[in-house]
């Protein structure tokens, strides 16, 4: 792959990093809740019956796995510019593995009937140029579902919630993986990435038509919906 931006490279190498203890430290953080998260997404990607999925940033491929049991006729391929983290997609049997660039993606158009991609967005350089691939690689009407964090509503909750994410979470994390730096990151990318009415807007910008977004874990984590319109993203 072509050498990365400056943003693309320290994400790149951040969680390279991590990537040995990556899937112990999302259980141990979200509390197992991530479990359920991948559930959800699975499921509704199911009920609008593909046959070809893309989980761009799969990372480890947990979710790209639950994708593949609730669409068990489905052929999903996990994409992730990140080579240590596909290799742990490897070791758990991920049988269709590609090193992409989300902003470049190494796929025809009109390729998959559903693009998923779970806290992946964020981290990318460009959401527009992003959204803008997924746009072109799904086939018409096709699904694309963006699951993130986000922040509770305004108050008390919102409060303890910046506590957790930026004092607690970062030495629970450092603790389990060594790297404390990286999951300071995380509290900053989070507090700057759209949610609610600005990811929807944002998503429907490069072609969509989205749902609301439906909101867990008091807000906690967003799941968006959306599906893709027939003409082409704005530019």
């Amino acid at each position: 792959m072509p050498h990365p931006p400056p943003q693309q490279e320290f994400v790149q190498k951040t969680f390279s990093s991590i990537a040995g203890r990556y899937d112990l430290a999302n259980h141990l953080l979200s509390g197992g809740l991530d479990f359920l998260w991948r559930h959800r997404v699975s499921r509704l990607v199911a009920a609008s019956r593909p046959s070809h999925i893309l989980d761009l940033a799969t990372g480890s491929g947990d979710l790209a796995i639950a994708l593949q049991k609730a669409c068990p006729s489905a052929q999903v391929v996990g994409a992730d510019f990140c080579l240590p983290m596909l290799e742990e997609a490897r070791r758990k049997n991920v049988p269709r593995l590609v090193q992409a660039d989300a902003l470049a993606l190494p796929f025809r158009g009109s390729t998959f009937d559903a693009v998923t991609v779970a806290f992946g967005l964020r981290n990318m350089a460009s959401f527009e140029k992003a959204l803008s691939e997924m746009h072109r690689v799904l086939r018409p009407r096709g699904l694309l579902v963006v699951l993130d964090f986000s922040l509770p509503p305004k108050g008390p909750l919102r409060e303890i919630y910046r506590l957790y994410l930026h004092h607690i979470l970062p030495r629970i994390a450092g603790w389990t993986t060594g790297h404390a730096e990286a999951y300071e990151y995380l509290g900053e990318s989070i507090e700057a990435f759209p949610r609610g009415a600005g990811m929807t807007t944002l998503i429907e910008s490069c072609g969509f038509r989205c749902e609301p977004p439906r909101r867990m874990c008091f807000g906690i984590v967003s799941l968006y919906a959306a599906q893709k319109a027939t003409q082409s993203p704005t530019q």
